[in-house]
């Protein structure tokens, strides 16, 4: 069966984000050391975002490296940086092909001086493309964006700059790493495990979850069919009727 015939085009996620799980388990299974694994996840990452991109999603952000992978063994994160610097540096030209802009969020100040040089440089480098905006979520912690997002709004109301009684939804959101980006549409785990792990907890206020036993490096554009036709079987109401909506 071909399941790119089973997608809706005109009913796509506009907004796709992926916790990117499973890299580690891939390479045990396969007798190999963790970093092999995230090295083969870079190749999901490329299918995927080329994938998204031709299917007309608009955004597409992938969990990366959370601010609780600075706690893993000194050796995988050095090898995490090396895999993002060298992914940046050969992926420039497919995200140029492609017309994708990359955007980053996160503590992007903890990652190393040249991991923070090439990253800004894709970014500037890709800034007009207008096809697919890819976020990358580096050093990324959803508690730790929203702390800093209240500490920023209580700072402008000790000021004068804003008033109390004026905050709301908008308030919050402009001041989330995430401003410039829709709520998330879609959310996509992979490797079996049923967790959000501090990820865009703001912005899934009214995602579809999904879930699948599938490791990272194994997940193909096949796959994400498979989500988005899932994603398309569901009826979001946020909060509404079935019969106010239709």
């Amino acid at each position: 069966m071909n399941l790119l015939e089973s997608i809706d085009h005109t009913n796509l996620p506009k907004h796709l984000a992926i916790i990117m799980d499973g890299n580690g388990r891939w390479a045990k299974q396969q007798g190999f050391l963790r970093a092999f694994g995230h090295e083969n996840g870079t190749k999901s990452v490329k299918e995927i975002i080329k994938t998204s991109a031709k299917l007309g999603i608009e955004y597409l952000t992938l969990y990366a490296f959370s601010t609780e992978n600075w706690n893993r063994p000194k050796l995988e994160v050095q090898a995490l940086m090396k895999i993002l610097i060298n992914s940046l540096k050969k992926e420039l030209v497919t995200l140029q092909e492609n017309n994708i802009r990359l955007n980053a969020i996160g503590n992007l100040d903890k990652l190393p001086k040249t991991a923070q040089k090439e990253l800004l440089d894709v970014m500037e480098k890709t800034k007009n493309n207008t096809r697919l905006t890819l976020t990358l979520a580096l050093s990324y912690g959803s508690r730790e964006e929203l702390v800093n997002a209240i500490k920023s709004i209580s700072d402008k109301v000790k000021n004068n700059i804003i008033s109390i009684d004026t905050i709301d939804d908008s308030i919050i959101n402009e001041h989330l790493y995430t401003q410039n980006l829709p709520d998330v549409d879609l959310l996509i785990r992979t490797s079996g495990e049923h967790r959000i792990s501090n990820f865009l907890l703001w912005q899934i206020a009214y995602a579809e979850l999904y879930f699948t036993n599938v490791l990272w490096p194994d997940f193909k554009d096949q796959d994400l069919y498979e989500a988005i036709i899932s994603y398309q079987k569901r009826e979001r109401r946020f909060g509404k009727t079935s019969e106010q909506i239709k």
